[in-house]
């Protein structure tokens, strides 16, 4: 059982560590808003999604069972919310500006919109879809029982660590960054791999 633990700990771990749309909004959140507690429906929208993917990759519901129409009208639904998000994210001004009373504020996501597009880039991301499903769901297949749930603990755990602490690095740089001009640059890069991510869906269905 601890082996197990221990392989789904550095499994998930390799596989949420590279740069994706996933990480990038999850940190840029965590820079944007004013206090980490503020980005936490994200994190947590971002946490329960992996987590659910996880649970069915592991116990054996796979997505790839879909039907080809239905996987189409979910990739089409991510591109175009990936469209919508990386519009949102170039246009959005996380340097301070003057309130009407004065006092200064960031633009921020709303815990609506934090929620809606943590869900959206986690749930219609063949990315992660397809390391759920074909790489964790796959390892788990050598374990069984107390061993398979361990494995899946692990993954799971490093989710949710992740998430947690990418905020709250973004949190950190955001709280280094008075002026906004790093977070500015950082928001148009991030909107680049939105927009990057939704081109390379619109590749994948017109295969």
């Amino acid at each position: 059982m601890e082996e197990a633990f221990i392989h789904g700990l550095i499994l998930a771990f390799g596989l949420i560590l590279p740069l994706g749309v996933q990480n990038v909004f999850i940190f840029h959140q965590g820079a944007l808003q004013k206090h980490f507690i503020h980005a936490l429906p994200a994190v947590l929208t971002a946490s329960l999604c992996d987590t659910l993917l996880i649970i069915l990759a592991v116990f054996g519901v796979s997505v790839m069972n879909f039907s080809s129409l239905t996987k189409t009208v979910l990739l089409s639904i991510g591109i175009l919310f990936l469209l919508y998000m990386g519009w949102s994210t170039w246009k959005s001004t996380p340097s301070a500006v003057k309130e009407n009373n004065g006092k200064t504020a960031k633009e921020t996501f709303t815990p609506f919109k934090q929620v809606l597009f943590s869900a959206s880039v986690s749930l219609l991301n063949p990315h992660a879809i397809m390391d759920t499903i074909g790489v964790i769901g796959t390892s788990s297949l050598q374990y069984n029982g107390g061993e398979k749930a361990a494995f899946a603990l692990a993954c799971i755990l490093v989710s949710w660590i992740w998430f947690a602490g990418l905020a709250l690095a973004g949190r950190r740089i955001g709280d280094l960054d008075k002026s906004g001009h790093l977070m500015s640059a950082f928001n148009k890069i991030s909107a680049l791999v939105m927009w990057g991510a939704a081109i390379y869906i619109g590749f994948t269905l017109a295969k």
